[in-house]
Parts: C-alpha cells; structure tokens; sequence
C-alpha cells in the first residue's frame, strides 16, 4: 500500500524534499532582480534624420517610401509615424508573441531596400523597445574645476568604459557637457582680396592633414608599413597651413582667418539639481540582475574615488533599484507578517506549539522550492513574481493546515488505538489533489493572455501556480511524515478537543443550517439578495487598467511656445528649477532640454525632468505631481507641463499608448484634422477627472526661408546648389577635417563670424563668390522671409491622423472614458473625418475582454475538473454557483474600499472561483449523501478547517491589501478582491451550497420518481 511505502521511504522522501529547499535557497541568489519580468515587447522604433527638409518634404520623400516598404514587413499590424524637419520616427508593431529579433533584421532590411531612393546623407536607426531602453541607474556630473569639455571627457572615455565592463550592462549613454573642436572663423572679404574662397580653405585643411599608408618596404629581414604623414596637430600648425603661394608670397590661413579652441555647435541643455551636469545613464541587458549591476557600480565609484578628478562630484538622479529593494522589501515583509499572523490563528485555533511547528516548517519550505521552479523556468525576481509568493502565502499554509485537521481528527476519533498516521493523511489525497487542482488550473487559461496584461499577469500566475504545485506534495508527502514523527496522540486529543466558544458556534451552526435545510424556500430571497447587491456593486465599481503604485520619483515634460529659442527655453525652466528647489519632498532632479529620456524627436523648446522624492513625505505622490503642475501653471505661463511616473511613461512608450486618453481623428486635410482636434480638446476639457489635454498638434520651430532665383544666380555664374554650399559653410559651418587628439578625434570646422549673418539684414548682405572671383549680397539672388512653424505631421497605417491625448486623476478610467464618448458623439464632424480611441482605454478594454474569457475558461475548467471527481452534476452545479455568489462579494468589497476593477483585481476574481472550490471540495469530502443530518455533520466537521483557512489566508493578504511598501500597491487590488471573496465564502459555502445542494438532489429524485 502507499502508506507502507511512505513508511519505508519517508528518510528518502525527506531528504529529497531538504534537497529541493536548499536548491530553492541557492537558486534564490542567482536569480536576477529586476523591476519588471523579461517581456519582449512587439515594437521596433525606426528613428531617421535626413538633414534640414521642410516638414512636407520629409512626409513626401522620406516618411511615406518608408512606411509603405515597412508595411510589406512580415507581421507588422500597425506603423505609426511622426514627421518634423528632416527627421521622422515610425512606429512598426507587431502581435504579441512575435519574435522580435528576426522582426528587428527584417526592419532594417525594408528601410536599406529604400535609403538609396531617399535623400542623400539620410541614415537611420532601429531599434527594438523593451524595457532596456529606459536607464537604470542615472549618474550626474558636476564640477566646480573642470569645465563642461573636460568634464564630459571624463565621462565619455574614462567612466564610461569602466562601466560598460560591468557584467550586464549594455550600454553607458553621456548627455550633456561639450565636446571640443577647432574653429576656422575665416573672413569673407579677406578671402576675396586673395582670390579665394571658403572651398579653397577647406580643401587646403585636408590635403595639409595627411596620414596614409602609401605602400610596404621589405628590408634587411624586415617588412616596413610606408606611411606619408602631415598632421596638424594643434592651432599653431593649423594657422601656419598654406593656402596659395605665388609671386606676392605664401598666403597661410591666420591671413584670412581666427583659429581658435572651441566646442560643436549644440542645441540641448542638460543640468543636475539646478546646475550645469553631464548625465551618465547606464541600461542593462535583457534579463540582466537590475540590484547586482547597481551595486557593483556602487562599489566601483567607492573604490575609485581617488582617480575622479579633484572638484568633480557624482550624485545619483535616477536609481531603479531602490524601487527594486523597496519593492522586494515591502513583499517580503507581506510575507513574514502574513506567516506570522497565520501562525497565531493556528495557536488560537489549535492550542498547541508542535502544530504550528510544522507549518512554520512548511512555508518557507513550498516558498523555497518555488523560487527553483522560477529559477528553471528563466525567470526573475521582480514586482510580479515576489507579488504572486506573497499572495500565495495563504493558500499554501491552506493545504498543510487542512492535512494536519484531518490527520488529528482521525488519530482523536480512536482513542486508545494505535493509528496509522500515514494511512489516514493517505484517505486524504483524492480531495487535497483535487482542491490543488482546482486553484492551479484556473491559471491554466492565463497564458492565452496577450498585451501588456499577458506580459505582466503571466509572471505572478507561473509564480503562485509554482508555489501551489510545490505545496500539494508538501501537505501529501512531507507534512504526514512530519506529523508522523512530531506529534502524539496527546497533541491531536487536546487539538481537537473544542473549546467553550468553538462548541456554542458549532451548535448554533447546526441549529441555523437545519433551519435553512428544513425551509429552503428562504434560499431564493437570499440568493437574489446577494446577486442583486453584486450587480449594484458592479455598476458602482470604476474600470481601470495598472494599479496605481508610488515609484518615489515622477517625469515632467515639457513643452515651450512653438519656436521658442534654446536662451529663452532655460530662462523659463529657471523658474520650474526654483519651484522644484522650493518643495520641500524633492530630494533631487535632472533636466533635459532638446532631449527626452526615451529618446524621440526633440526640439531645442522642449524636454523633460526626472524629479526624486525623499522617502519620508507627508504628501502623496500624486498630490506633489498636482501641486508642481499648478505652481507651474501659475508662475510660469506659456509653459505647457506634463506629469507622470517613469513605469508608466515607460509601459506607454514600449506601447506605443502613452496616454490613458487617445481619441485619434483621421482624415485626408491636415488643416481639418488639427481644427477638429482643437474642437475635441475643448469638448472633453471640462470633464471631472481629466487633465493635462493636449490637442495633438505640435509646431516645430519658426523658420528663415530663403529662396534663391535660379535665373538671377545663373546670371552671377552659379547654381542654386552652388549658393547653398556657401551658405551651409559660412552659417553652420563645415567640419574640412579631423584631428586625432588622445582617444578622441577632434573636428576643424570652418565658418563665418556670426556676426555677418545673426540677423536678417545681415543675412540678406551677407558675401557670396562666385566661381570669376566677384562677390555679391545673398539679397541679389535670393528673397528672405521668416515663416511660422509647421505643425509634425502624423500617419497611421498610411492615414494622416491627430492624435488628442490627455490624462486621469482621481476617477476610474472606464467612467471618466464613457463620459467623453457620450460628449464626442454629439460632435459634428467635417466630411470624411472619423474617430477611434486609442490610448491605455485601449489596452484595458482588451485586457478586460481577454480577463473576462479568462474567468469563464476557468470556471469551465473547474466545471470539468469537478465532473472527473464526483460524475453528479447537482454538485457541480453547487459548488460553482456558490463561486459566482462569492464574485458578487468580490464587487462589494471593491466598492466598499474605493477599488478600481482594474486587471489585477480580476486576477483576484479568477482565484476567488479556485478558492472556493477547494474549500467546497472539502465540504464534499466529509458529505456523504443529501440527508439533513448528514450535511449538517459535514458542516460541523469542516466549520473550523474552513474558519482557519479563511482567516489565515485573510490575515495573510492583509499586508498586501493594505498596500504597504511599493510593491505591495501593485497587488492591493488582488488581495482586495480574494479578501472579499474569502469573507462571503465561509457563509455561502457552509449554508448556502449544501441547501443548493439538497434543493438540487430533491429535483432530481422528484424527477426520477416522475
């Protein structure tokens, strides 16, 4: 018998179950730690730059030959675009599941296929988005000795490959700070008196900057490298560089020209805490351990203090892992308090310390043992899988607890008799195999889940179905042979014997059960109670999508008047900087102007901060967001903000969906579709709940147009392209030549003073020379206007589309979205225009659908699962009405605590209906027939298991429902809703279910006596 041979190999079993928990324990120290579980997103960003084109050049010659070679990409669902200046970003999705590194080769091999048809000089960039592309750790350099060429040079070539030898680390990326060159500032009319141009400077600095081999020499037994070498090699060489020589002498460059250090022209400010910085962001690799990398960078700055340079300090901006630890923290510690607590429930009920022994032993042990299962798996710690364990906790102490009960139970009903331990913990294995069943295979229909709720939920149900499956051959296996060699029959007598309180509830118990069972005409208005208050609840409950969590820092974007200039930029964020340093729960913050953190196209009137918060804080993190953006709105207007924590602006950037609200409008007019935008924005302006609207409409930069005559320059012996050289040369500036310098190569750029062209009569004076020598003013040839920004254009599967955007705060997303449906469809739209929504509405909507099929599979499941044990459908049909009862308490309860039914909460649900079927499988256990007294021994026999396990695993959640810690905020919802489904189960499975049950059975007798 199986009995006997757990006799003869519980040393063997034992061992081998001390073996799985210390391989657990190691395991847990190899497993990565990271915020998020590894998730491939099905998005590749392709980011081009094809120089300075009008915006509807670049739609015409660049975007649009792009998106329809991307849209021939096997898989590709969606292609989004942005067009600016001679720069586009498109947006190529895929369906989830996609292999994104083949999706990412055949990218670029769509757009390579093109760029020879595109124009010249444009390059591009792909790249997958995954949460990589967000820094993990973010290091600000500040100096008081070096100046921002030296400092950046510290970080560029002596941090930062220190860093990226860190094990993990992907890529190290520098912002700010300058990077030097050499500037050729060369004279136009001095040019004309020696009868040249600013071509002939710039082919004279090449051809005086040599360094080429030019052959080999084999001699003397040796083989020789020939190379021909004429650097330049500081300012002194590059001023002495001959230009012409001739009769009249040697004219060298400092004859026409100032040659002095400098720095590459840039259009960005980057600061730290108020002052100027250089921004170090280090991104990790994917499945990376997040906590290790930190560390280790940690280490290295402490170990290498003494080689940073004298009055260079290193401050953190950003630090992913502390909401790691903080989150890792936070459901450890749900964990222990919820052990602890289930432990003085076992007390209170069992009155005896061996008891509670076994459980403390078997915790940790299933918790253990799991973390192996998520360690084979490939998996990680992380927000989600440390969530699941917590939430876990008290259905694992469920099974050991139900095993021990009837184990005592059994060694009490003999007095006097020797019984066998194992034996008995064996008649249990049909309903503990069963009930484990129950609660694992509802997960089963989770990994049909896609989207953001697949990636994420999948996690947390591998982890808590790992810790389940761990826990049933614990509670079959390890906790008999424990209570075989622990406890005595002294232990079980006393541990059943009921106390004065336990006997007066079970009388009363059996008393008001008879009473139902005799009159079960009082089921009916019973059960429409409790399904008319779940339906009231439902309509009362708010949707969401992701459960709020306080990340401890938020970003601020930002966004200036349309063609506000980089000067002018900072003064207003001067202000922002002020307001920052004056509230008191900023510890400290980082900007970023004409750059974003997840990249994007940026221009100079632009950007964002990251702003971190202390620890301890009187005010929320919402409340600071509000109170930033108001002080904001008030003191500096003209400046348009918004704010956001950085996972949710990083979920809404690997989507593709920043925005919770997206109502995208499509039409052939771009004038139309930015009018009707406006239109849409002010509509749903005014809505309770919506906030930091946005049009969708975004102008770049005010531009100087200059139109050069063909016929007029042909007459001064030039063409257009000609003209245009010159130009690009005397304003921008051409770099001739590169200068080898240390590790770095430095640039020799020539230009023009800006003095001769830094405004518009000056520009249209400005010196042009023709190819017979003569100049002329630029006015000559070409008209000269400045022209208003043009506003981005934006595409959708080939469609010009506006996209209006705004946030919510302090309402559930699903009532604050059907109100602006109500309010857009008594809007009149111009012909051929039309509406979608998009946004993270769009997401939950799926994910909500996605849920809902995933509840009604598992209740399907269950169904099956319960046929295979008991072949009677009145039990069936019991056992899962009692579970669409609890449902409805799940509702009550989220009404009650003000909870969204967002997509962690229905994963609550769906274990609300495992849960309550392993509790009535028990019931069942005991039950042998529909007879009154029989059901009422059944429930007198289960009331205390059931009353332990429901409130252990009550108390266990409660840490967890609480939200204490950041991680915990992340699965409140879920330990919300399986609280309240636990709070009805006890009534509804030992009252309701068996009159059910007996109602049932007396059909079907009737029936068949008819």
């Amino acid at each position: 018998m199986m009995g006997d041979w757990l006799q003869r190999h519980r040393r063997s079993l034992l061992f081998m179950l001390v073996v799985l928990v210390l391989a657990g324990g190691m395991a847990a120290f190899r497993l990565p730690v990271s915020l998020f579980p590894t998730i491939s997103f099905p998005r590749v960003v392709v980011s081009v730059d094809a120089g300075n084109l009008p915006i509807s050049r670049t739609q015409i010659e660049v975007t649009q030959p792009l998106e329809q070679a991307l849209r021939g990409v096997p898989g590709v669902e969606r292609i989004r675009s942005t067009t600016s200046r001679g720069a586009a970003d498109i947006s190529v999705q895929f369906a989830w599941g996609t292999p994104m590194v083949p999706a990412l080769l055949q990218v670029e091999s769509a757009v390579n296929q093109v760029l020879p048809k595109l124009p010249p000089d444009t390059r591009f960039r792909a790249r997958r988005m995954d949460p990589t592309v967000f820094p993990i750790l973010g290091l600000a350099l500040n100096s008081s000795t070096l100046d921002p060429v030296a400092l950046r040079r510290y970080a560029y070539y002596d941090l930062r490959p220190r860093l990226l030898a860190i094990p993990g680390v992907a890529q190290v990326e520098v912002q700010g700070g300058t990077q030097a060159e050499y500037e050729v500032v060369v004279d136009p009319m001095r040019l004309q008196s020696y009868g040249l141009s600013s071509a002939d400077v710039e082919r004279a600095l090449a051809d005086n900057n040599i360094i080429t081999a030019v052959g080999r020499l084999q001699r003397h037994y040796r083989l020789y490298q020939v190379l021909s070498q004429s650097p330049l090699k500081n300012v002194t060489d590059i001023g002495h560089t001959v230009l012409k020589t001739g009769a009249d002498g040697v004219v060298e460059l400092d004859d026409v020209a100032q040659v002095r250090q400098g720095t590459v022209p840039q259009w960005t400010t980057v600061t730290a805490n108020g002052k100027p910085a250089v921004l170090v962001n280090i991104k990790e690799q994917i499945g990376a351990n997040t906590v290790a990398i930190d560390q280790t960078i940690r280490r290295l700055l402490r170990t290498e203090a003494k080689s940073i340079p004298a009055g260079v300090k290193i401050s953190t901006w950003y630090d992913q892992s502390q909401l790691i630890t903080s989150a890792a923290s936070s459901v450890r510690d749900a964990i222990f308090i919820g052990a602890a607590l289930a432990a003085l429930v076992l007390l209170v009920f069992l009155r005896n310390l061996r008891l509670t022994f076994i459980v403390a032993i078997v915790l940790p042990s299933v918790l253990l043992a799991s973390v192996l299962i998520l360690y084979v798996l490939h998996m990680s710690f992380n927000i989600m899988t440390l969530g699941g364990m917590a939430a876990a906790v008290g259905l694992v102490v469920d099974d050991a607890v139900v095993m021990l009960e009837y184990i005592m139970r059994r060694i009490a009903e003999h007095p006097g008799e020797k019984v066998p331990v194992l034996h008995s913990a064996l008649e249990m294995s049909r309903p503990l195999a069963g009930s484990s069943a129950a609660t694992i295979i509802i997960f089963a229909p989770l990994a049909f889940l896609s989207g953001v709720t697949g990636a994420f939920f999948q996690a947390l149900a591998i982890a808590i179905a790992a810790a389940l499956v761990i826990s049933f051959l614990v509670a079959y296996l390890a906790v008999p042979l424990l209570a075989d060699a622990l406890l005595r029959r002294q232990d079980a007598e006393a541990a059943e014997r009921e106390g004065r309180v336990m006997g007066r509830v079970k009388e009363r118990y059996g008393a008001f059960l008879g009473g139902l069972l005799a009159r079960p005409f009082l089921l009916l208005p019973i059960v429409l109670a409790l399904v008319g208050l779940g339906g009231w609840a439902y309509t009362q409950v708010g949707s969401g999508f992701m459960p709020d969590m306080d990340e401890g820092g938020f970003v601020l974007d930002y966004k200036a008047p349309p063609g506000t200039s980089l000067a002018e930029t900072d003064r207003l964020l001067e202000q922002v900087q002020q307001i920052l340093a004056r509230t008191p729960e900023v510890a400290s913050y980082s900007r970023r102007t004409g750059l974003q953190l997840g990249g994007g196209i940026t221009e100079a009137n632009q950007g964002d901060f990251f702003i971190r918060l202390k620890k301890h804080r009187s005010r929320s993190i919402w409340q600071i967001m509000q109170s930033v953006r108001q002080r904001i709105h008030d003191q500096v207007p003209g400046l348009r903000v918004e704010t956001g924590q950085l996972m949710e602006d990083l979920i809404g950037d690997l989507t593709a969906v920043p925005q919770p609200i997206e109502v995208k409008v499509f039409g052939s007019n771009p004038q139309v579709l930015q009018a009707t935008a406006a239109r849409i924005a002010g509509a749903i302006h005014g809505i309770s709940g919506v906030t930091q609207v946005f049009d969708g409409v975004t102008i770049a930069g005010d531009a100087m147009n200059i139109r050069i005559d063909p016929i007029k320059a042909a007459l001064e012996g030039m063409a257009p392209a000609q003209i245009t050289a010159q130009l690009q040369t005397l304003m921008d500036g051409r770099v001739a030549s590169r200068i080898p310098q240390g590790q770095e190569v430095i640039g020799l750029r020539v230009r023009a003073p800006r003095a001769i062209w830094d405004d518009m009569a000056r520009m249209r004076a400005l010196p042009i020379l023709a190819p017979d020598g003569h100049y002329f003013p630029l006015a000559r040839v070409a008209t000269i206007n400045a022209q208003a920004g043009q506003a981005e254009l934006n595409q959708e599967n080939l469609k010009p589309m506006v996209a209006v955007t705004a946030r919510i705060e302090g309402r559930a997303m699903g009532t604050v979205m059907h109100e602006v449906q109500a309010r857009l469809a008594h809007l009149t739209l111009p012909p051929g225009v039309y509406l979608q929504y998009g946004g993270l509405y769009q997401e939950q909507q799926q994910a909500m659908r996605e849920l809902a099929m995933v509840l009604v599979a598992a209740i399907l499941l269950v169904a099956v699962l319960l046929l295979f044990l008991y072949e009677r459908f009145t039990i069936v049909i019991s056992i899962l009405a009692t579970a669409l009862l609890a449902l409805g308490g799940v509702f009550v309860g989220l009404w009650l605590t003000g909870t969204q039914r967002n997509i962690t909460a229905m994963i609550g649900m769906t274990m609300i209906v495992g849960i309550v079927t392993e509790t009535a499988i028990f019931y069942f256990a005991e039950a042998q027939n529909s007879d009154v007294a029989e059901l009422i021994r059944a429930g007198r026999a289960r009331l205390r298991p059931i009353l332990m396990t429901a409130i252990i695993a009550m108390l266990a959640l409660l840490p967890l429902a609480l939200g204490l810690g950041a991680g915990a905020q992340m699965q409140a919802p879920l330990a919300i809703a399986i609280i309240s489904g636990l709070i009805v189960e006890v009534p509804l499975v030992l009252l309701i279910m068996p009159g059910i049950y007996r109602f049932l059975e007396r059909l079907v007798r009737r029936r068949a006596r008819a």
